[in-house]
C-alpha cells in the first residue's frame, strides 16, 4: 500500500462511495483508499462511450464496468431520446421514446440491464426488457420489429471473463456511428450523481414471443431444401445454444451435437483461455467432437460470431465469407442486390459481386458501417468482415441488421447440406472458388500490448517511415486511411498495396488493447489448388515475418 494518496483521488473515490449502489464495488474500493496506483488506474481516465458503446474490466470507478457507469450511459442515452427536438429528429409519431434492452449471460449482466431499464424508465421512456440472457442478434433483430427508437445489449462478447460492456443500437437496428455516439457521450457527462437520478418501477417484460419472431424471421433465409447435414456445435459458455438449437429444428435440420463441456452458459469460461472461436485452444473440444460430422459450428459467448471447420480444418473468416456470398447470390435475385464487406476483409467478395452482375461496396471495420454502406437504392443482401462476422439476407434484405452467428450458422448448413447431396463438402467449393477467381488467401498479425502507447509509437513509425518491400514484394502504393480515402470516414489505419496480387491493412483494434495486421495474398491457380495454396502460405508467412519486425513490438 502506498502510504500517501492524492487527495483529488481520494476525494472522487469517497463521492464514488457514497453513491455506489453495489456493495461489492464499495467494498472493494475500500480496500483501495490507501493506494494511489490503484486509485490512479481508476479514477485518472474512465470508459470512453464510442460507436462501441462502452466495454472494459468490471470493478469500481470510472474506469471500469459497473454499476455507476451503467446507470449514468442510461441516462445519457435518455436524455438524447428524450431531448425539445427528439420526436422531430427521429420521426416519432409522437407517443414518446422506446428502448429495448438485452443481456447475456456476464458477470452483473442481468444487473446492468435492470438498471438501466429502471433510469431509462425514471426518465419516461417506455422499456422492453428481453427476458432472458440471450444473444446479441436478438437484440438487434428486436428494435426494428418492436419499433423501437433504440436498444442497448449488455454484452462484452468474446471479451476475458472480467469484461462487460453495453453497446447501443438505433432505431434502423444497427449500431450507432458518428456523430450520434459523441452527442451520447456528451449527454453522459452531463449526468450528476446516480443516486440522484429518477428510476422507474415498471417497464414492459418482453415472452418468449421475441424469441418466436426471431426465429422466423430467420426462416426467410436463403436456406435452400436440403437437410441431410451432421453438425458439432459449441456456444462457448455463452448463450447461444438454446436458440440455435431451435434455429435448426424450427427449419429441418437436426440439431447439432453440443460440446457437454461448454454447452450451459458460463460467465467465468472455465475451459478456455479466452471464449474466442479465433483462439487458439477455444476450438479443441468442438474439434474432438466433431470427428465424423460435416460441420464443426461454434459461436462466441454472445452468439453474433459463428465460427465454422470442416474435416478438422478451421476455415478462416474470409474463406466462410466468400462461400456464403455466392451462397445467397445463387439464392436471390436482382441487379440491386448489394453485398458488403470491410476494408480489411478479402478482396474476394469483389469478384464475386463483378461475376454474379450486383453491387458491391467496402466499409470501414464494424459491422456498424457495413450496414451504413452503398444507396438508397440498394437492398443489402450480405455483409460480412473477416472477425467471423456475417449477416446474412434474402430476397426481402437482411432480418438482422447486425451480425448474426445463429443466421450464419443455418446458413452454412444449408450450403454444406446442398454440396452433401451432391457429393461433396464446403472445401471443394473453396477448391471451385479458387480456380474461378484466384486463391485469395488471408491471415492476421495481432500483438497484445500491456501500454497502449506502444501501438501509438508503432503507427507514427509506419506513418514516418513506411516499407519499401514486404515479404519479397513490392509496396506499390501507401493509403493513410485516417485521411478518408474513397469516401469512407476516417480511421486510424494505413493500407500497403503490394506488387504480385497483395495488401497489408494495420490498424489498432477498437475494442482490444491489440495492433492488428490483415494480410492478403492472390495466387492464380495454374497447376492445382493445393500448390497454389502452399505458394499462398509461404508468401504469407514472409509478409507476416517481415512485417513483425517492421513493427518493433
Amino acid at each position: 500500500m502506498d502510504g500517501h494518496v492524492s487527495d483529488g483521488y481520494r476525494r472522487q473515490a469517497e463521492e464514488w462511495l457514497d453513491q455506489d449502489p453495489d456493495p461489492e464495488t464499495r467494498e472493494e474500493l475500500r480496500a483501495l483508499l490507501g493506494d494511489e496506483a490503484a486509485l490512479a488506474e481508476r479514477f485518472g481516465a474512465k470508459l470512453e462511450f464510442g460507436t462501441a458503446g462502452l466495454r472494459g474490466e468490471l470493478g469500481a470507478g470510472p474506469n471500469r464496468m459497473n454499476r455507476v457507469t451503467v446507470m449514468r450511459a442510461a441516462a445519457g442515452l435518455a436524455a438524447v431520446l428524450t431531448s425539445e427536438d427528439a420526436a422531430e429528429r427521429f420521426e416519432r409519431p409522437g407517443n414518446g421514446a422506446s428502448v429495448v434492452i438485452g443481456y447475456d449471460a456476464r458477470h452483473k449482466s442481468d444487473v446492468f440491464a435492470e438498471d438501466s431499464a429502471a433510469v431509462l424508465a425514471g426518465a419516461g421512456v417506455t422499456v422492453h426488457l428481453m427476458p432472458r440472457p440471450l444473444p446479441t442478434p436478438v437484440l438487434a433483430y428486436a428494435v426494428r420489429f418492436l419499433g423501437a427508437d433504440a436498444g442497448v445489449m449488455v454484452t462484452a462478447s468474446h471479451n476475458p471473463p472480467r469484461d462487460n460492456g453495453y453497446k447501443v443500437y438505433w432505431g434502423d437496428g444497427a449500431q450507432i456511428i458518428p456523430p450520434l455516439d459523441a452527442e451520447i457521450s456528451r449527454s453522459i457527462d452531463a449526468v450528476g450523481r446516480i443516486d440522484e437520478l429518477p428510476r422507474g418501477v415498471e417497464w414492459n417484460a418482453l415472452d418468449d414471443g421475441i424469441v418466436e419472431a426471431y426465429l422466423h424471421a430467420l426462416s426467410r433465409l436463403p436456406l435452400g431444401t436440403a437437410r441431410d447435414v451432421s453438425a458439432a456445435y459449441t456456444p462457448l459458455h455463452g448463450v447461444g445454444g438454446e436458440v440455435l438449437a431451435r434455429a435448426f429444428a424450427w427449419n429441418g435440420f437436426v440439431p447439432p451435437d453440443v460440446v457437454a463441456e461448454q454447452s450451459r452458459p458460463d460467465p467465468d469460461f472455465p475451459t478456455v483461455a479466452f471464449p474466442n472461436p479465433e483462439e487458439p485452444g477455444a476450438m479443441d473440444l468442438a474439434l474432438d467432437l466433431g470427428k465424423g460430422h460435416d460441420l464443426v459450428i461454434a459461436n462466441d459467448p454472445d452468439a453474433d460470431r459463428c465460427a465454422v471447420a470442416v474435416g478438422g480444418r478451421m476455415l478462416t473468416g474470409d474463406e466462410v465469407g466468400g462461400l456464403l456470398a455466392e451462397h445467397v447470390l445463387r439464392h436471390t435475385s436482382g441487379a440491386d442486390r448489394l453485398v458488403v464487406t470491410t476494408i480489411v476483409s478479402s478482396s474476394l467478395l469483389g469478384k464475386i459481386a463483378a461475376a454474379h452482375g450486383v453491387r458491391y461496396a467496402e466499409s470501414l471495420t464494424g459491422f456498424k458501417w457495413i450496414m451504413k454502406a452503398g444507396t438508397v437504392h440498394d437492398r443489402l443482401v450480405y455483409g460480412y468482415e473477416e472477425a467471423l462476422g456475417y449477416c446474412v439476407g434474402g430476397d426481402d434484405g437482411v432480418p438482422v441488421r447486425d451480425k448474426d452467428g445463429i443466421g450464419a450458422a443455418l446458413a452454412v448448413a444449408a450450403l454444406a447440406a446442398e454440396a452433401k447431396a451432391e457429393g461433396r463438402t464446403l472445401l471443394d467449393l473453396l477448391d471451385d472458388q479458387a480456380r474461378r477467381y484466384g486463391l485469395h488467401a488471408t491471415a492476421q498479425l495481432s500483438v497484445r500490448v500491456a501500454d497502449l502507447s506502444l501501438i501509438t509509437d508503432a503507427m507514427d513509425r509506419l506513418r514516418a517511415t513506411p516499407p519499401d518491400r514486404l515479404g519479397g514484394r513490392t509496396v506499390t502504393d501507401v493509403d493513410d486511411l485516417s485521411a478518408g480515402l474513397g469516401g469512407l470516414p476516417p480511421t486510424n489505419g494505413l493500407r500497403f498495396r503490394l506488387s504480385e496480387g497483395g495488401r497489408v491493412v494495420v490498424r489498432p483494434s477498437g475494442t482490444e488493447p491489440k495492433l492488428k495486421c490483415y494480410l492478403e495474398v492472390v495466387e492464380p491457380v495454374t497447376g492445382s489448388v493445393a500448390e497454389a495454396r502452399t505458394t499462398a502460405d509461404a508468401a504469407l508467412a514472409a509478409l507476416r515475418d517481415d512485417l513483425a519486425g517492421v513493427l518493433g513490438l
